[in-house]
């Protein structure tokens, strides 16, 4: 019996390490960025009061249950607002289209909400969807892509890749070709915003002109230090999946690949572990203080090696996407400030390049 069990636990270890083949990215965390030093303003105390109000709302909640409490507490988080574009409903692909009053809807821009791949829509991140528009002078589509558990990961993914494709020759009314075109997305949305990049690359389409990533999730072996060291500083993502750090690696491998119906070592699931080179200059903001700060650290670095123009700029102890929070949280308002001199870099960019080719 003895000989079975230690047969069987062998095997299994073998299949781990033989589907699972993670890559030591250690060397990437060498690398050292500049930190807005500043401490949180008095607003950010308010922004901790909401994620606590977040937490209560599903106390005593279980299972479905308590996903459903936390989408309705998310769909309310710009509740009272004074958002000064147009909501515009759009039903294929799915999503909502967010239109400042005088933007140019030939620059539009894709935006992919967070919320672990099972919550958030197009309304629960329109603070950041409105604010987007008004500083880009660009049309917004905020896809609502499907969600897990009632869908698959791929399912989502494969809403985004539509979504993008359509609005290269799509805008709010009707059929038109884009005259710039970013992609944007926060945690699991910059997951899926970083990872269509690559698609858009390997699928010979028309390449954005940049994107921009809030806080993304790069790579879900959860092999980056800040995974487990920042689970106490993380005021968001802590409470929910600190736990994780008591659970064996190999183990959150095979119950992400249950889960997601997809290895986590796939750069669809985990664009950190993908071909980096090639790609549009990318703008991605983290915190100090978040569990996905290595995610970013370790993309950047990655990506900018093999030649692709990554600026990772980081806050001191903010929230995990605390740009949600705009306007109330003034560095909320910074962040949108250096998204909207990020835009105005990669245009000059190109028109110095249009120029150098007429």
């Amino acid at each position: 019996m003895f000989w079975i069990i230690a047969t069987v636990v062998l095997f299994i270890v073998a299949l781990t390490f033989l589907l699972f083949r993670i890559e030591d990215l250690s060397h990437l965390d060498k690398e050292t960025y500049s930190v807005r030093a500043t401490s949180p303003s008095a607003e950010n105390q308010n922004v901790l009061e909401r994620l606590k109000e977040m937490r209560r709302a599903g106390i005593g909640l279980r299972g479905k249950a308590r996903l459903m409490a936390l989408r309705k507490h998310l769909d309310s988080l710009s509740d009272g607002l004074e958002l000064t574009s147009e909501f515009r409903r759009c039903d294929n692909p799915r999503g909502e289209w967010v239109i400042a009053p005088g933007c140019d809807t030939r620059r539009r821009i894709l935006y992919i909400h967070g919320g672990a791949w099972a919550a958030g829509s197009s309304r629960s991140h329109r603070a950041i969807t409105n604010r987007l528009s008004h500083i880009a002078n660009a049309a917004v589509f905020a896809v609502d892509y499907r969600l897990m558990p009632e869908h698959r990961f791929m399912d989502g993914v494969r809403d985004c890749r539509e979504a993008y494709t359509w609005l290269v020759d799509n805008g709010p009314e009707g059929a038109g070709e884009a005259s710039f075109i970013l992609v944007a997305g926060d945690s699991a949305g910059g997951s899926h915003t970083l990872g269509l990049l690559a698609w858009i690359r390997d699928s010979g389409l028309r390449q954005a002109n940049g994107a921009v990533a809030f806080s993304p999730s790069t790579d879900l072996t959860l092999s980056a230090p800040s995974n487990r060291n920042n689970i106490s500083t993380d005021p968001m993502l802590g409470p929910v999946f600190g736990g994780l750090s008591k659970i064996p690696k190999p183990v959150i491998w095979w119950a992400t690949l249950a889960a997601f119906r997809i290895s986590p070592t796939s750069p669809v699931a985990s664009p950190l572990l993908g071909n980096l080179a090639d790609l549009p200059p990318i703008l991605i903001q983290a915190s100090t203080s978040e569990m996905l700060l290595d995610n970013a650290r370790r993309y950047a670095a990655k990506a900018n090696a093999a030649g692709s123009q990554v600026e990772l700029h980081t806050w001191s102890d903010m929230v995990h996407v605390w740009q949600i929070f705009t306007p109330v949280l003034p560095e909320a308002e910074e962040a949108f400030a250096d998204v909207e001199a990020f835009i105005k870099k990669i245009e000059a960019v190109n028109r110095e390049s249009e120029m150098t080719h007429t």
